[in-house]
Order: C-alpha cells, then structure tokens, then sequence
C-alpha cells in the first residue's frame, strides 16, 4: 500500500484513479510547491492482472499534445493516427468525409487502447517526484469547512483522517462525492448497450475512422493496424444480449451485415464487453471547496468520441485555474472562475453528442433530412471547418 503523511493540509485532494484523475494529477505535479495527494479505491496494478477494458480512445489532436506535455507515452504501444473520418447512414443517401490532409495536417487525433491509455499514464505517475498517493483506499466521509474539507478515508482496517484546502470529485459517473452533495443531474436513459471489442477486416483502414448509423443504433469502427480495428456496437439491451451470447463466427456477421461490405470480410473477434449508454449531466461543477471533473460531471453518448477528451479537458482547465489562485485554491472565487470556464464546452459538448444520437436515431420519416445534413457537414467550408476543430478537441 502507498501512503501519504497528513501533518499539515493538503492544497488538493483527487479523488479516483481513473484515466481523468490521473491526468489532473500529473498536472498537478507541475506546479511546484503544490502539495497534491491522488486517492485511489483501487490497488496498484500487477503486471500479472487480468486485461479487461476493450475499449478504444478516440484521441483528439488537443488531447494528444496535452499527454505530450505531461509526459504521458500512449503511443508506446503503436500510433494509429486518424488521418480520415467517415460518418454515414444506412438506407440514406450522401455521407460526410473528412480528411486530415486537406487541412495541412498529419492527422485528426490517435486511437489508442483503452488499457495502453492507462498504462502510460500509471508509467507516468510512477516518475512523479512530489506527488503523494494513497492506495488502496476509500473516501468515508467529507465535510467542508470555511477554509478546509475534512475527509475521513478507509484504510485497509484503519481510519485516516486528512484535511485539504480542496477536493477533487474525479471518482466516476456513480461519483460518491458528488451524491453526497446531492448535485442535481439531467439523466437520459438511451436504452441501448454499446459492445466494444477489436476486430480484423479483409481490406487496409488506411488510418480511417467510421462512425456509421443504423435504425438499431450506430457502429463505429476505429482505425488499428491496417487491418485491425476497434469496434463499438450499440444496440437495444436485449438484443445485445443475444450478440454476447453468440459464436464468434455469428457477431461477425451480424457486424458485418449491420456495417457494410465496404472493408471485405470480417475475420477475427477478441473479447466482447458491454457498456450501457446512457446521459448524465451535472447541473453545477463546484461546491463549498469541491470540484467535480470527468464521468463524475458528465458522462455522455461515445458518438464523436468526445468523453475523455471532454474530461481531460476538465482536468486541465481546473489545473491552470489552481495554478492561477496559488494563494486561494479552493476558494468561492477559484471554483467560480472554473465552472465558468467550463459551462460553454460542457454544455456544448453534451448538447452534441445527445442531439446527434437522437437524431441519427430517430424513427420519424426524416430520411432526406438526414441525407442533407450529411452531404452539407462535407461541402459547406464553415460547417465542415467546424467539425475538424470539433474532431481535434479544440475549443
């Protein structure tokens, strides 16, 4: 177990060892001086563990110069650049394409292994000099006072009490902390189920990224090797159940058949794992001496691969903002200015990815509809301009 001292107050507390903790905390540690403690329920991973998260990040160009700068190595597992992005629907005429090298880039962004992701940024954590981390343990109880949070944490059999001028909330989409704070949240249940796995095609990516609708829900295919991809499939509760239960020869062609012939025959599958879709939105990020970041402030439908770009996004504004009241973290005015800046990219982002579910989705006789909003996002220059800077996570 790593431990962490408690004599004095800490300047900030995180909350959870996830892939949007562990970002703000590398951060964090860029800031001399800041006296930063990284909570995590989990214990440190063994090399021997289990791999278990199939899934696969769509990182934008943002999100990838910002893991540069914090020294985060994703890509010591392969690059897989995104140079192309191909968004259609079935039974619809038009789609919209979108290439890096048309607008003088090398690429959009990077898909990168949900497992690789987390291993670069545990590798990262392990170089930190003057961060503090406390695993495994468990927040019990917190209560804020006018210039401190006091917390009360689980520790093995023992209990340890810490005091911090600030706390972070970056402890998932069932947040613990941001329950207790009784945050109210605007919640829709999409009632479908996205199955995440890798497969293998007949014919070469080529570096691009498919996101394609159908009237069960959308299937998106993440550029690889060349022939390799990262697959995720929504469908009704249900009927996913049927396609985890079904032979490996079986899912392939039911993903094939609900994808296209476009990339030839579907080979190999590894491990299916469901996700359940559903939206959830925190309708304030802050509270007396707490903020709440990543799945723990919103968690939102993978179309356009926004929600870790999102997070990390959080993470980095609440780092700069700390770093700008060195002398107030933690104060009404530090958390103010941190949910102003993160209101418009929020809102805006959720208000996307829900609408174009929805839309996309839709059971209403808007089929033409749908076919012009797919031939405009590709020959309208502005609206086209704003769906690259939208892809690279610029905001």
């Amino acid at each position: 177990m790593e431990s962490a001292q408690s004599e004095s107050v800490l300047d900030v507390v995180v909350v959870g060892g996830g892939l949007v903790g562990m970002s703000l905390a590398l951060a964090l540690d860029r800031q001399p001086g800041l006296r930063v403690l990284a909570l995590e329920a989990q214990p440190a991973p063994s090399p021997q563990a289990p791999r278990w998260d199939e899934r696969h990040f769509a990182l934008g160009r943002a999100s990838t110069l910002a893991l540069d700068e914090l020294g985060v190595a994703y890509g010591a597992g392969g690059q897989h650049p995104i140079r192309r992005i191909h968004v259609s629907r079935r039974g619809a005429f038009g789609r919209t394409l979108l290439e890096a090298a048309a607008h003088g880039l090398p690429a959009f962004g990077q898909i990168v292994p949900a497992r690789q992701l987390a291993g670069a940024l545990e590798d990262a954590m392990a170089r930190t000099t003057g961060l503090e981390r406390l695993r495994p343990a468990r927040l019990q109880q917190f209560a804020a006072r006018d210039d401190h949070v006091e917390l009360e944490l689980r520790v093995g059999d023992d209990t340890k009490r810490l005091r911090t001028r600030l706390l972070v909330a970056a402890d998932g989409t069932d947040s613990v902390i941001r329950n207790a704070l009784q945050i109210p949240l605007q919640s829709h249940d999409y009632a479908q189920t996205a199955i995440v796995t890798a497969i293998e095609v007949e014919r070469d990516l080529d570096g691009c990224a498919y996101e394609r609708f159908t009237g069960s829900g959308p299937i998106a295919l993440l550029p690889l090797d060349r022939r390799r991809a990262g697959l995720v499939m929504s469908l009704a509760p249900d009927h996913a159940a049927i396609a985890l239960a079904m032979s490996d020869e079986d899912f392939l062609a039911l993903a094939e058949q609900r994808f296209g012939t476009r990339l030839g025959r579907w080979r190999r599958v590894g491990q299916r794992q469901p996700w359940p879709l559903k939206l959830q939105f925190a309708e304030r990020v802050v509270d007396r001496r707490v903020a709440v970041i990543g799945n723990a402030a919103q968690t939102i439908h993978p179309i356009g691969a926004q929600g870790f770009n999102l997070g990390l996004r959080d993470a980095l504004a609440l780092a700069e903002v700390i770093a700008a009241h060195r002398d107030g973290v933690g104060s009404e005015a530090m958390l103010a200015e941190y949910a102003e800046r993160r209101r418009e990219d929020r809102e805006r982002t959720a208000r996307f990815s829900d609408a174009l579910a929805r839309f996309m989705a839709s059971d209403l006789p808007i089929g033409p509809l749908r076919s012009f909003a797919l031939l405009s996002a590709e020959h309208l220059p502005l609206l086209r301009e704003a769906l690259v800077r939208s892809a690279m996570g610029f905001r």
